[in-house]
């Protein structure tokens, strides 16, 4: 394959159509294009409400064996592929997430492709974008505000300030803000009690605004957050604290799609941004529907491993949305099967068939694990350029013995041509039979669905919470959230709790801490092991290389 420049030196030399072009090829009328500047753009979609589509899209689902610093590129073949399905001559667009700042600036680096697999402007999409998630957090902090502001003039609600749950974030990885103490510096500055912040990526608010169908489903579920408890242990819910208007005003112009495109000239939407270590990790079931009213093929990403991402797709986004997925994808690489099996990430590079073969168990507990939703499966090896022939025909050999197909990509040196391949298949796959169901019931209590996800998904031998725990989850079922889906919040480098433990472990226990009732973005959360809802910055964060050069230009984001 050819050498290629940086990903920054390739979206910087990208010829950009004006983004009016791109949704003039999506059919939308330009009274609904919201552009911020020539290339990106958001999209009024309200004039797609209750019109009978002359379009059903076929959905597709891009997801990934489990994380390691090697590298995946789910994000990549996401954009590869739907180039591709658009170079075989499909009506293609795609769906990913917006990045956070906090990956920006501590490991991962920015999320939108890499090589000739990129949706551009790279550098405005990853910084700020088109503020969305600025005005998340502006609303989720604004109903933090409300509720100290009703304990300081009185407390009419009798709001017991030993059981707030509400607490407050920021988009930055930011560990001293994990567990605070607020209200101090004297009586005009309220009572004190202990808090925390949470990043934006893991709010309530983020949630609900990938899982809201239009503004007013906005408003209600934000309406059911609860967000503390009294004396006697009723809930205090948004709606309570008058905050469901204000803070939906606030979403009023995030929560239509943002609209971009990739270097090829593929139409994407690029909306919302939950991680699924600790969220539900899908984008916007508003920009998803809208794509699949617009083109015949929508391909999307879930974030991380399949054991996370793509199972919380289909029980929590498609459950919600009632969504049907047509094919899944799901991408590996040579090296990160060979780290699965044992190999140091400074020997990546060197042929290890043995090793290779002893990861591949992790790429077949993945297939297995999908299989089970009864969707039809494609594996895409993303190839790097230091995998050998032998190394690529050992990953077809292994699915071939479980009767998967696994196509080599080349979408990151070559853009949609490396990707033409997996397009046709994928094309097969979606038209051919699907039995795609739950893999739970909604009328499963709460804590038989987390064992249900820990044994079939994670192959678990046991689960355990404290007495405690298992206590809130009888409360929340008494107070009617039995039938609600779960979102696992747990570490995305292993099937277990346990992030050093690599390939496909069976037979450990999965320990939940904590339990929290997201009763407006309607899930419950369980939070497993040492897993955090604000990360920290590494010794050596991606912020330390971001500056500007000379010229005014970024460099250091990726």
């Amino acid at each position: 394959m050819p050498d290629v420049k940086s990903d920054l030196e390739i979206a910087r030399a990208a010829t950009m159509k004006p983004i009016t072009e791109i949704a003039e090829t999506l059919g939308v009328p330009a009274d609904r294009v919201r552009a911020y500047g020539p290339t990106k753009a958001k999209i009024d979609t309200t004039y797609l409400d209750g019109k009978p589509s002359t379009k059903k899209g076929k959905l597709i689902l891009v997801t990934g064996i489990s994380p390691t610093p090697a590298g995946e590129g789910k994000s990549t073949t996401t954009v590869g592929l739907g180039d591709a399905l658009n170079r075989i001559g499909k009506n293609a667009m795609i769906c990913l997430r917006e990045p956070s700042l906090g990956p920006c600036f501590g490991v991962k680096g920015g999320a939108a492709g890499g090589g000739y697999a990129q949706v551009v402007p790279m550098e405005d999409i990853n910084l700020h974008f088109t503020g969305d998630f600025h005005a998340i957090t502006s609303a989720h902090n604004l109903l933090s505000a409300l509720l100290d502001n009703h304990i300081y003039w009185g407390n009419d609600l009798g709001i017991d300030a030993r059981r707030v749950s509400w607490r407050r974030v920021v988009d930055l990885n930011d560990r001293a803000l994990r567990s605070i103490v607020g209200s101090l510096g004297g009586v005009a500055n309220g009572f004190p009690r202990e808090t925390g912040f949470d990043i934006t990526v893991a709010s309530e608010v983020m949630a609900i605004f990938c899982l809201a169908n239009d503004l007013k489903d906005l408003q209600t579920r934000i309406g059911n957050i609860i967000v503390a408890e009294t004396r006697g242990r009723d809930p205090i819910t948004a709606t309570d604290l008058k905050g469901a208007g204000p803070m939906t005003v606030l979403l009023k112009e995030a929560i239509m799609p943002n609209l971009v495109q990739t270097l090829e000239h593929t139409a994407a939407f690029v909306h919302g941004g939950p991680f699924a270590n600790i969220a539900h990790g899908c984008n916007s079931v508003s920009a998803t529907r809208s794509a699949l009213s617009l083109t015949d093929y929508v391909v999307t990403e879930a974030g991380f491993g399949s054991d996370l991402g793509a199972e919380k797709f289909f029980n929590i986004k498609c459950r919600s949305a009632g969504l049907t997925p047509d094919a899944v994808v799901l991408v590996a690489t040579v090296r990160a099967l060979k780290m699965h099996g044992g190999v140091a990430r400074d020997q990546l590079g060197t042929e290890n068939l043995a090793a290779l073969r002893e990861g591949c168990a992790n790429l077949l507990r993945h297939i297995e694990n999908l299989k089970g939703f009864g969707v039809p499966v494609v594996v895409g090896i993303n190839r790097f350029t230091s995998d050998t022939d032998a190394e690529i025909a050992v990953i077809e050999e292994v699915c071939a013995g479980v009767g998967t197909q696994a196509i080599e990509c080349t979408h990151w040196a070559d853009g949609s041509a490396g990707a033409e391949a997996l397009a046709k298949a994928v094309v097969e796959k979606a038209d051919g039979p699907n039995d795609f169901k739950f893999l739970y019931p909604d009328d499963m209590g709460l804590w038989e669905k987390i064992e249900t996800i820990a044994t079939k998904i994670y192959r678990a031998g046991s689960v355990s919470a404290t007495v405690a725990v298992r206590r809130q989850l009888e409360g929340f079922e008494k107070r009617g959230y039995g039938k609600l889906p779960v979102c696992m919040a747990k570490t995305q480098m292993s099937f277990s709790a346990d992030p050093a433990v690599r390939g496909a472990p069976t037979g450990f226990d999965v320990n939940v801490r904590e339990v929290r009732l997201a009763a407006g973005a309607g899930f419950v959360v369980a939070v497993c092991g040492d897993i955090m809802t604000m990360p920290g910055l590494p010794k050596v964060p991606a912020a330390n290389s971001i500056h500007l050069n000379e010229q005014g230009q970024i460099e250091g984001l990726f």
